[in-house]
């Protein structure tokens, strides 16, 4: 016969009585003794009962460390959060909301979004808001504009690529109106001009907003062919064999090298280094310690016709031909590297960033190779003429042609090779009614020139865009 005295025998206030004293037992125990009478309990419970002890304790052990923590350490914490999660954690409790609010969090998540990314650092010029980022704020009304600005950002960013994906855009032009030979060979523009070379021997600076002429700079004595500019220097090359060295403040020419036997087709110059290529079949590398101090370095030979474009970084020269190849120089030494062939055809322009070489031909085709291996990567074909212009960023590649079209096309996509061919083309923009000779973009827009003696910008930002 069992003779264990069960408290549920007893009345209710005797058991109530009973748990109190175990309890005020309990607690004159120490720590130890404390800990070996739980786990003995623990031993004896069911697993129901467990997992209702479970359900007790869990919100117990629960601590809001954020709100414990100095203001400072909590913001640095919550300021490493994405968006999503700090939308989420304004809803925790209130501690946290006016740890975000009083912190600025939704300022500083776009201004790290504004470092790190070119899109976003552009958008914000375009749209004028990035003046209000990077400056003391701290009050309720600047919390509310920066929580409102994250979201109309993030629609913006998702009109600009899918504009870009449909093709739908605004377009202005400008008539370059040559009283002698049409044609605009090449450009470069930044927020405030557009710098084009033309076939009536002048290069031409344009006003980006009035689309103005600011200046006209002559000297060549031939078509101006190339030209590359930074805050210093605007540097030209013409059908005249020269190389021409402007001030890039009073427009004045500072510097005539004469060295190319013929026409100068191209060049490239950065970090004091710069290239430049002929139809005399050579390559010429140049030292730039000033504007007025630029002295040749060395001649690379081994094309066999005109050598048509050429690009480098602190790794590779790598130059394109009517012969049909590719070379890859080492800058430092300027000693020849490899070949690159694969196109049937002259190659007409080319651009390399990151041991990508994306190259366009009169085969009508461009090609992606992998610098260091020397692979072709990818033949893209649509063009039905010459293909004379290529750019590509992270995101796309953008041509243009002979046969007066400018084609948009998925770099990823076209660097997987399990994507068929077909759907590579995102799209293919029809204005210029001559052969597009040049071209540059960057998130929002294509600034292109042609032939037919316009320059043409394509702006894909804005909801309002019209095809």
């Amino acid at each position: 016969m069992d003779d264990r005295i069960v408290i549920s025998d007893f009345p209710m206030d005797q058991q109530q009585q009973q748990l109190e004293n175990c309890v005020k037992l309990f607690c004159e125990w120490g720590e130890a003794q404390q800990i070996n009478f739980i786990q003995c309990c623990l031993k004896q419970m069911t697993q129901h009962q467990l997992s209702l002890l479970n359900t007790y304790l869990e919100p117990m052990l629960q601590r809001d460390f954020i709100s414990l923590l100095p203001n400072p350490i909590a913001e640095n914490i919550l300021a490493q959060l994405d968006a999503s999660s700090l939308r989420g954690s304004e809803f925790v409790c209130r501690n946290w909301h006016e740890i975000i609010s009083k912190g600025m969090l939704w300022k500083k998540l776009i201004e790290r979004k504004v470092k790190s990314d070119p899109l976003w650092e552009g958008l914000g010029k375009r749209r004028g808001w990035i003046k209000f980022l990077f400056e003391r704020t701290q009050d309720q009304e600047s919390h509310r504009f920066y929580r409102t600005l994250y979201p109309k950002i993030i629609k913006d960013i998702e009109t600009i690529e899918s504009n870009w994906r449909v093709g739908k855009h605004t377009f202005q032009k400008i008539n370059c109106r040559s009283e002698t030979s049409k044609g605009v060979y090449c450009l470069q523009y930044d927020d405030e001009k557009i710098v084009s070379g033309l076939r009536d021997n002048t290069i031409k600076i344009w006003d980006r907003k009035s689309l103005e002429c600011l200046q006209v700079l002559t000297g060549h004595t031939g078509s101006v062919l190339c030209l590359q500019y930074d805050d210093k220097v605007i540097i030209s090359g013409s059908s005249d064999a020269t190389v021409r060295v402007w001030n890039g403040q009073t427009m004045a020419l500072e510097n005539t090298l004469i060295h190319h036997c013929e026409a100068v087709l191209h060049l490239r110059f950065k970090h004091g280094l710069m290239v430049t290529c002929s139809k005399d079949r050579s390559i010429a590398v140049w030292n730039m310690v000033s504007p007025k101090e630029i002295t040749l370095k060395r001649v690379l030979i081994g094309h066999r016709a005109a050598v048509n474009v050429v690009d480098f970084d602190e790794k590779y020269i790598v130059s394109a031909s009517g012969d049909r190849t590719i070379k890859v120089w080492d800058t430092s030494t300027c000693e020849f590297v490899k070949t690159l062939s694969g196109h049937k055809r002259g190659i007409a322009c080319l651009q390399y960033r990151d041991h990508l070489v994306v190259s366009g031909s009169s085969d009508n085709t461009i090609r992606l190779w992998d610098v260091e291996s020397g692979a072709s990567l990818r033949v893209l074909e649509g063009h039905e003429d010459l293909v004379r212009c290529i750019r590509f960023d992270r995101r796309r590649i953008i041509s243009g042609a002979y046969d007066g079209k400018i084609k948009v096309w998925d770099l990823q996509a076209a660097l997987d090779p399990r994507t068929p061919n077909h759907v590579l083309c995102v799209q293919t923009l029809v204005k210029h009614t001559g052969r597009v000779f040049r071209l540059q973009f960057d998130e929002f827009q294509i600034v292109s020139s042609s032939h037919d003696d316009t320059i043409i910008i394509w702006d894909f930002l804005g909801s309002d865009a019209n095809s």
